[in-house]
């Protein structure tokens, strides 16, 4: 199939593309030319058409949804920047969503559409039993989930083919975010690996059942844990080790285990665990790892400073 890819270069986007390429489909993809992602595009450049652009641009979007069989949009600002630029990232998430549904439906053939969502469209879920199920209310908290809940209504709204997953917990190899400290340490968060997740998106497009439902892309009742289990194998794999229960908060956060029965009946993209990817962190890591080994007091140092909760706490004593 023709497939277009948004976002083709980020975390997601570039292990949807290695299974869209390993599976022959025609890719484009469509993503905004900066310094990290012109980097990243040099390993796909033979091998998939690549068109720059910008989502907030309509002659840009119209011009890239020609001519293809289904479109697949990643492309998204997530926290903290969706948080600290609120205007710019709604221009970017609802305005570019809305650019692209129109591109679509001027078409005279309009291809489907793959929505990426996320787990974090429910809300605190602390209090409710889980595991989230597709029909569940959801309930916004941040300009993030308002985003992601208002696109979702207009891709359902559309009048196009389109299928939406909502993704749970997909790690960034390497990457510490001082976000990690506003999860309170008992908090329900389900793993699922990377190539997993591209892996669901890349099959999703050749699955008609996937169209016209909202399906639940999580590591299954093997990736369910709690927040200071999962967070501890990911410090741990980094080389750094996990920091003081006292750095994190208390406020409840958005995440939750996941019913993922039915996208992985239709989907069959369950193939990581974990500890899997834990294990890979040191190899995939490289020089980065034996430095964390051999700076991790200052590592250390330096990743705690970004706790506003471990800072209050050293005040106080």
């Amino acid at each position: 199939m023709k497939v277009l890819l948004t976002g083709a270069f980020g975390n997601v986007g570039s292990n949807t593309l290695e299974s869209l390429i390993e599976q022959g489909h025609q890719v484009t993809c469509f993503d905004i030319k900066t310094k990290a992602n012109a980097k990243a595009a040099k390993r796909f450049q033979d091998k998939v058409n690549i068109v720059w652009g910008d989502l907030r641009r309509p002659d840009d979007v119209a011009n890239a949804v020609k001519d293809h069989d289904v479109v697949v949009h990643l492309a998204y600002i997530i926290p903290p920047t969706s948080e600290k630029n609120p205007d710019w990232a709604k221009e970017i998430n609802v305005g570019g969503t809305q650019n692209l549904l129109n591109a679509i439906k001027a078409l005279s053939s309009p291809p489907k559409l793959i929505f990426s969502s996320s787990i974090s469209v429910y809300g605190p879920c602390y209090d409710m039993k889980p595991p989230r199920r597709w029909d569940d209310p959801v309930c916004p908290t941040d300009n993030y989930t308002h985003h992601k809940a208002e696109c979702e209504r207009m891709v359902r709204e559309s009048g196009l083919q389109w299928a939406i997953l909502r993704f749970g917990a997909v790690p960034l190899m390497g990457q510490v975010d001082p976000m990690m400290f506003d999860v309170p340490l008992n908090t329900r968060i389900e793993y699922v690996h990377p190539r997993d997740v591209g892996l669901a998106v890349a099959n999703a497009v050749n699955c008609n059942e996937a169209f016209g439902k909202i399906l639940l892309i999580g590591g299954g009742p093997k990736g369910q844990f709690l927040y200071k289990e999962y967070l501890t194998g990911l410090m741990d794999g980094a080389g750094i080790g996990m920091p003081p229960d006292e750095a994190f908060t208390n406020k409840p956060f958005y995440t939750d285990w996941m019913d993922t029965e039915e996208s992985q009946r239709l989907l069959k993209y369950q193939r990581f665990p974990f500890q899997q990817y834990v294990a890979e962190m040191p190899s995939a890591l490289g020089y980065k790892y034996q430095m964390s080994k051999m700076l991790r007091p200052l590592i250390r140092k330096f990743v705690l400073s970004k706790s506003p909760y471990y800072k209050s706490q050293k005040k106080t004593v």
